[in-house]
């Protein structure tokens, strides 16, 4: 008998991603029936998975009540949280909690959960405002205490965010401005919306070698030099990285997020987005290989047009 998996943002760049590699995946869609979780349940997107044979069920994170019925009967359950979404570190944890508690009440065997590190900790207080990893690391610790089976998967920098970063002068090059060294810092990159489930299907087909680890999600680690230099001989735009000081980097921000932008970039620099941590382990898992960042822009191009 197939066991549930319960994907929470069903209709997300992570939840939509873990759900097409199950039900492309000959082993993973028969050994599991899915559960698509979103709050909307009427939207297209959400219409599309049930055509699929994706059980599409209305889950509100805020809500026990409703959490405990989107839960019943799973097996296993993939969590992803979004701090964006109401910019509360507060809120995003709460509702991570709310997840474990009724995941455990529900007798869940296995949980997977999209995490990050804790930037305070790891640093020591130098960079502490960057609430969209700490809140998810917080998460992680709560998981990890309530002795649920658990494994951690770590988003690294969105290949997409270079769609808004990479910005045209008016000389009509490609401008990339960040407060670190272009030739040593290491961006892990990811293409989420394709390669979530990639990890996600790696690890499930890993499970009992994860339990307790965290698996790094990135194609491989690139400089800022590098990124600008591919970008270039794959559109052949000219494109250049320019190192600018904090306060100008903060400058360019609006208000809103410009501190938490700007410690997160310093905190790719040093001690690294992952640490420094090797991604081979984690690569080892797939099947196939992750979307490199060549890829990425040639699939991408028009969005710098």
């Amino acid at each position: 008998m197939s066991k549930l998996i319960t994907v929470f943002g069903a209709t997300g760049n992570q939840g939509g991603s873990v759900i097409k590699h199950i039900l492309e995946d000959p082993q993973l869609s028969k050994e599991y029936k899915i559960r698509g979780l979103t709050r909307d349940t009427s939207k297209k997107s959400a219409q599309d998975l049930a055509k699929k044979g994706v059980e599409v069920v209305a889950a509100n994170l805020d809500s026990v009540d409703s959490l405990t019925i989107a839960l019943k009967g799973s097996h296993t359950v993939f969590l992803v949280t979004n701090y964006w979404e109401t910019a509360s570190g507060d809120i995003e944890y709460a509702q991570g909690k709310n997840v474990t508690d009724v995941a455990k009440e529900a007798g869940v065997s296995y949980l997977i959960f999209s995490s990050l590190h804790h930037v305070t900790e790891e640093t020591k207080g130098r960079l502490s405002h960057v609430p969209h990893f700490d809140s998810k690391a917080n998460i992680e610790k709560y998981i990890r205490a309530s002795g649920i089976p658990s494994t951690f998967v770590l988003p690294g920098y969105y290949m997409s965010n270079f769609t808004q970063m990479l910005n045209k002068a008016d000389d009509g090059s490609y401008q990339l401005f960040y407060p670190v060294d272009g030739k040593k810092s290491k961006f892990p990159l990811f293409d989420a919306a394709q390669d979530t489930g990639l990890f996600v299907k790696g690890t499930l087909k890993n499970a009992d070698k994860l339990v307790g680890k965290q698996v790094l999600e990135a194609t491989a680690y690139y400089t800022p030099e590098e990124i600008v230099d591919t970008f270039s001989k794959v559109t052949g735009k000219k494109a250049v990285f320019i190192k600018v000081t904090p306060e100008q980097y903060r400058a360019s921000l609006p208000e809103a997020v410009a501190e938490e932008y700007l410690e997160n970039q310093l905190f790719v620099e040093d001690p690294g987005y992952f640490l420094g941590e090797s991604l081979d382990d984690s690569l080892k898992l797939l099947d196939s290989k992750p979307t490199t960042w060549e890829q990425f822009v040639k699939k991408n191009a028009a969005a710098w047009k």
